[in-house]
């Protein structure tokens, strides 16, 4: 995996990306969540700061559901039976989403209520 060229390192990212949206049921919630934000947000034309605060908070989603699907699917490999603890670890896992998603919807009626 070392050593190799920028582009190929992009190309293992650019097919885990499009890996999860196809297998997670739960990426393409927020994918779908995401073209709706930005659409509303051109509709509306809030100022430049609360775009680019939209898109972070995207791609912390993002960022957050790849998190959680790696790991859970990591951990459901390594150890298949049900185990409490492990039940946990992934109900802390979805609670991460959670809270970038609840914190998502805040700055999304944020930028919003910026443009009334």
């Amino acid at each position: 995996m070392k050593n190799q060229s920028f582009i190929k390192k992009l190309g293992y990212a650019i097919n885990g990306f499009i890996y999860a949206v196809k297998a997670e049921h739960n990426m393409r919630r927020h994918l779908a969540a995401a073209v709706i934000a930005l659409a509303v947000f051109a509709w509306r034309q809030p100022s430049a700061l609360w775009w680019a605060l939209i898109v972070l908070c995207i791609a912390l989603v993002w960022a957050a559901e790849l998190i959680n699907s790696a790991v859970e699917g990591l951990i459901d490999h390594l150890h298949p039976e049900i185990h409490p603890q492990i039940g946990h670890i992934k109900d802390m896992l979805a609670a991460m989403v959670l809270v970038f998603s609840l914190a998502a919807v805040v700055v999304g009626v944020l930028g919003l209520y910026s443009t009334l």
